[in-house]
């Protein structure tokens, strides 16, 4: 939705210095990927935002949203709030509030939100014009940035909405009213800030309690957090899982040699023959959790199993390659909790190896007081799984390592990526499989890329002469 500098400022309650007519065509937060015509949003955390304002009108903005006044352009203009990042949240409520063609499914949990998302948006796809969130797009710029950016024709928006604080998700549920609302999993996520498991729960199940009486709560049936949160909206309540008593039941799952499932799925709407193109096991849930909220909006299920088929995870998740040295990475580096990582470790059992299984685990962060327990968890499980070796990175990891040793796995335990790449260059070989899986900040994606493109001539040099590059912004 078009606009101008006066229109932004009406809607936010800011100041136009500046040129009241220029425009906006759509908004962004960083000047180096900025669209002419988008308005730069000065966010202020670990670099201000300020600070690239005149890029941002250098690369063709005509309207900055900050903080400050500072020189400008002519024929631009500044709109000043107290907060550009609370100001963001209100320019979308505002065009949220005029789309009144827009259903918003909002969804949230510990696991599985990106996953959800894509599917959902695939699955829907055949039916419905929709825009979901690019990536993880899913907190309190990345929320209203997806709402903004909902072109005119949409009539479906899937919102991911992630959570660090109490109260966040029904700061973007305010944003965004959703109707219908998907909670995957309540795991660990964030349980240093969320007040534990009981504080999690309460903040993931902002979700439901702010949907309308006359939209759905899409409910894990096989989370025993599942009652408590239909407990808590007035909404309808579809529940999906494996068990009998599921309103869209999953049944007969099979998972192939490539980590890629088969399975029927009983709803409402009929029988569903259901093959994904995404790997895992786990992500079996998240599609029929997408196929529930596709069907309650109107597609057909052949559009759903079509869509399904079709649909495709996004970077670092569960991707697969053989490198040209023979080696297979399992790349699910994007992010890792105790929930994602386990099922990531039952994936890499389920991969034929003629060498071995090899895990490249790093910390998993914001855990607080469950983070050694956690931990000590997923190496107890690398042991249960089969893995023949555990490379640990990070000193949270020290704990995996330790647990793991104890269930009969070789360990190397490592401080950073780099030496984790040189551990591995010294350790691989062909016909090995390797799991690469940390927490965001680790950036294990960057030695999961350097693995796949790895060949036994590049190995046979010095080992730990490749080192890891920096990560992606």
């Amino acid at each position: 939705m078009t606009t101008t500098a006066a229109g932004l400022a009406a809607a936010v309650g800011g100041v136009v210095v500046g040129d009241p007519d220029a425009p906006v065509t759509g908004y962004a937060i960083d000047s180096r990927i900025l669209e002419p015509g988008a308005a730069f949003v000065a966010l202020q955390g670990a670099r201000d935002g300020h600070d690239f304002v005149a890029d941002a009108f250098a690369r063709g903005a005509r309207v900055a949203l900050v903080a400050r006044a500072a020189e400008h352009p002519a024929g631009t203009a500044l709109v000043v709030v107290d907060d550009p990042l609370a100001a963001l949240g209100r320019a979308a409520a505002h065009v949220r509030a005029a789309r009144t063609d827009l259903t918003v499914v909002g969804i949230t949990g510990s696991v599985g939100k990106t996953s959800t998302k894509d599917l959902t948006a695939a699955a829907l796809g055949g039916a419905r014009a929709v825009h979901a969130s690019i990536g993880s797009f899913n907190n309190e710029a990345g929320l209203p940035l997806t709402l903004l950016h909902a072109p005119a024709g949409a009539d479906v928006v899937v919102a991911e909405m992630g959570c660090r604080f109490p109260g966040n998700i029904a700061e973007l549920c305010a944003i965004a009213r959703p109707r219908i609302g998907v909670v995957t999993r309540i795991g660990l996520s964030h349980a240093e800030f969320l007040g534990g498991p009981a504080g999690i729960l309460a903040t993931k199940g902002e979700l439901v309690e702010a949907l309308p009486a006359d939209g759905t709560a899409v409910l894990n049936a096989d989370d025993p957090t599942a009652p408590a949160l239909a407990a808590r909206t007035g909404a309808r309540i579809l529940t999906v899982g494996t068990g009998t008593d599921a309103d869209v039941r999953l049944r007969d799952l099979a998972v192939g040699d490539d980590l890629r499932s088969r399975f029927t799925l009983e709803t409402p709407w009929g029988v569903l023959t259901v093959a994904l193109a995404v790997r895992g096991a786990h992500q079996a849930l998240n599609a029929a959790m997408a196929a529930t909220v596709a069907l309650v909006l109107g597609a057909t299920p052949t559009d759903v199993t079509v869509g399904l088929a079709r649909a495709e995870t996004a970077a670092w998740r569960m991707h697969l390659v053989t490198s040209p040295g023979g080696v297979m990475v399992l790349n699910d580096a994007y992010n890792a909790n105790p929930e994602s990582t386990h099922a990531a470790l039952e994936a890499l059992a389920g991969l034929p190896a003629s060498g071995r299984r090899i895990a490249l685990l790093g910390d998993m962060l914001e855990l607080g007081a469950h983070a050694e327990s956690a931990h000590a968890g997923v190496g107890t499980a690398a042991g249960a799984t089969g893995v023949d070796l555990l490379v640990a990175v990070g000193p949270h990891s020290a704990v995996t390592a330790a647990a793991a040793a104890r269930a009969g796995v070789t360990v190397v335990h490592v401080a950073d990526r780099d030496a984790a790449l040189t551990a591995l260059h010294g350790r691989i070989a062909p016909g090995d499989v390797v799991l690469v899986k940390a927490s965001r900040a680790i950036g294990l994606e960057v030695v999961a890329e350097a693995l796949a493109a790895d060949s036994a001539e590049d190995r046979a040099g010095t080992p730990g002469a490749a080192t890891a590059g920096e990560p992606r912004p």
